[in-house]
C-alpha cells in the first residue's frame, strides 16, 4: 500500500486554521506571557535555590569553625556538646577510631561517609556533602579538628522554593488571563481598520457601488492596504465607466447603419408583398439598392469586428516575439491594396526589429493605411516609410488629402470620433483608437501632424530591439506599389 504524498493536518492544526485572526492574536499573546512567566520562574527558582544553598553552607562553615575551635582546645573526645534544643543545626564529632559523639536527644544523622572519615584521619581539611537519598536530606559540613573532625548538618528545606513556585504559578495564571484580555483588546483595537475595511468591501460587493472610497486611516501596512483597495476601486470605476461609454457609443454608431438597413429591407418586403417589386424598382435601381444593402452589411460587420477588438482587455492572446517590423508593414500593405484597389501604397521600408505581437501590429498598420486611403486622391499614393531612429522604430503613413484640422488633432485617436468632414465617408471612428491602444500596449507613441504634401502624417514610434538574424534592407529609396 503506497504512502500518501502529503499527510492531513492534525486536529489542533485544523482548529487553529478555523479561528479568526482576533482569536489567534489572543491565544498568541496568552501563550507568549505563559512562556515568559515559565522561563522567568525557572531562572528565578535556580537563582533562589543557589542563594539559599550558599547561605546555608556559609552558616554551616561558621558553626563548624566554632565547634572545631573548642575541639582543638580540649580534644574531640572531651569537647562539650550541649543537649539538642529540638530544632536547628545538628552536630557530630568524629573520633580518630571512627566512632562518633552526638548531643543528647539529637536525631540521628546519616552514617559517616568514607570521605568524611578521610577528613577525620587528616587526609583532607574539610568536606561539604549533601545527602538527599533519605526521606529527609541533609547538608553536612565536615571540618578537621585536632586528631578528629567535627560535623555540622542542617536539614535540606525545599519549602521556600515550593512556596515560591506556587506563588509564581498563581502569578503566571493571572498573567495568562491578563495577557488574553490585553491581547483581545489589542487585537480588537488593531484590527478595527481591517473590520471597517471588510465592512466596506462587503458593502461594495452587495450594493455594487464603487463611488464611495474607504477612509484612509491607520498607518503602515493598514494604510497601504486601504490605499491599494481605493486604487482598485478607482480602476473598477474607470473600467465600468469605459464599458458604459463603449456601450453608449456602440449603440449610437450602430443606430445609423441599422436604420438605413431596416428601411431598405422594409421597402423591398413591402414592394414584394404588393407584387410591384419589378415595376416599382427597375433593374438598375434594384441593383443599386442591393449594393447599398451589401455595403451596409459590410459596414456593420466591420463595426462589430472593431468593437469586439476594442472591447478586449488585452491586445491579443498571442505571445510576444521578436519580429521584423518591415515584414509586418509589407503584409499590411498587401491587405490594404486588396481592400483599396484604386489607391496605391508606396513603401520605403528598412528592416527594424521590435518585440511585439504580430497580429496586433499588423492590424494597427493596416488601420493607418485604411485611414490614409480614405483621404488620398486616386492619383496620389499613400506613402509608408519605416526606419530606425536611435533606439526606436519609426513608422510614418503620409497621405495627400485635405489634412486634419487643428481642432480635431487632440481627438484623432478617441474612440468613435469622426471629424465633420469625415461624416460622409465610410468608417466607424474606431480604427485610429485601435492603433493607439496597440501602440500603447507595445510601449510606443502615436502622433499626428501635417505632411509636406498637405495631408495627414501619422507617426508611430516603437522601441527597437536586437534582431534574431542579420538585418537586410528591403527597399532603399524606391517606392513599391502594393496591389
Amino acid at each position: 500500500m503506497s504512502r500518501r504524498a502529503g499527510r492531513e493536518p492534525g486536529r489542533p492544526a485544523r482548529w487553529w486554521r478555523r479561528q479568526s485572526l482576533r482569536t489567534r492574536l489572543t491565544v498568541i499573546a496568552a501563550m507568549a506571557i505563559a512562556v515568559s512567566v515559565f522561563a522567568a520562574f525557572q531562572v528565578a527558582s535556580e537563582l533562589l535555590d543557589r542563594e539559599l544553598r550558599d547561605t546555608a553552607e556559609e552558616q554551616l562553615r561558621a558553626d563548624s569553625r566554632v565547634l572545631a575551635t573548642n575541639a582543638e582546645r580540649v580534644g574531640p573526645a572531651k569537647v562539650e556538646l550541649p543537649p539538642y534544643p529540638g530544632s536547628g543545626r545538628l552536630v557530630r564529632v568524629v573520633l580518630p577510631d571512627g566512632s562518633t559523639r552526638t548531643p543528647p536527644g539529637q536525631p540521628s544523622l546519616p552514617p559517616v561517609s568514607e570521605n568524611a572519615e578521610r577528613v577525620a584521619r587528616g587526609a583532607s581539611a574539610d568536606l561539604m556533602e549533601s545527602n538527599s537519598s533519605d526521606e529527609e536530606g541533609y547538608a553536612v559540613y565536615t571540618l578537621r579538628a585536632g586528631d578528629g573532625a567535627v560535623q555540622v548538618a542542617r536539614a535540606v528545606d525545599d519549602s521556600p522554593i515550593n512556596r515560591f513556585g506556587f506563588g509564581m504559578l498563581l502569578i503566571g495564571l493571572l498573567c495568562m488571563v491578563g495577557g488574553a484580555l490585553v491581547g483581545r483588546t489589542v487585537a480588537r483595537t488593531g484590527l478595527a481598520p481591517i473590520d471597517r475595511l471588510t465592512a466596506a468591501a462587503v458593502r461594495v460587493a452587495h450594493t455594487r457601488e464603487l463611488d464611495a472610497a474607504i477612509p484612509d486611516e491607520g498607518g503602515g501596512e493598514i494604510r497601504r492596504l486601504i490605499r491599494s483597495i481605493n486604487e482598485m476601486l478607482a480602476a473598477l470605476r474607470n473600467s465600468r465607466q469605459a464599458q458604459r461609454l463603449l456601450a453608449e457609443d456602440a449603440a449610437h454608431e450602430l443606430k445609423t447603419p441599422l436604420t438605413s438597413l431596416r428601411l431598405n429591407v422594409e421597402l423591398l418586403i413591402r414592394l414584394d408583398r404588393r407584387g410591384t417589386l419589378d415595376s416599382a424598382l427597375p433593374a438598375e435601381s434594384r441593383t443599386r439598392l442591393l449594393n447599398d444593402l451589401g455595403a451596409q452589411v459590410d459596414e456593420l460587420s466591420t463595426l462589430v469586428a472593431e468593437l469586439t477588438d476594442l472591447a478586449r482587455g488585452d491586445v491579443s492572446d498571442e505571445s510576444t516575439e521578436v519580429l521584423d517590423l518591415a515584414d509586418v508593414v509589407v503584409a499590411a500593405a498587401a491587405r490594404a491594396g486588396s481592400r483599396m484597389p484604386d489607391i496605391e501604397v508606396a513603401l520605403d521600408v528598412t528592416s527594424v526589429w521590435v518585440s511585439g505581437r504580430l497580429a496586433a501590429l499588423e492590424r494597427a498598420v493596416l488601420n493607418l493605411m485604411d485611414n490614409a486611403g480614405k483621404w488620398s486622391p486616386a492619383d496620389q499614393p499613400v506613402q509608408v516609410r519605416l526606419r530606425a531612429e536611435g533606439a526606436s522604430a519609426v513608422l510614418e503613413v503620409d497621405d495627400a488629402g485635405p489634412g486634419i484640422d487643428a481642432a480635431d488633432v487632440p481627438r484623432v485617436f478617441d474612440r468613435f470620433y469622426r471629424a465633420d468632414s469625415a461624416r460622409a465617408l465610410p468608417g466607424s471612428g474606431l480604427g485610429l483608437s485601435i492603433v493607439q491602444r496597440v501602440v500603447d500596449a507595445h510601449g510606443g507613441r502615436a502622433t499626428v501632424a501635417r505632411s509636406a504634401r498637405g495631408g495627414a502624417l501619422l507617426r508611430v514610434d516603437l522601441p527597437a530591439t536586437a534582431p534574431h538574424a542579420p538585418v537586410t534592407q528591403l527597399t532603399t529609396g524606391e517606392d513599391t506599389a502594393a496591389s
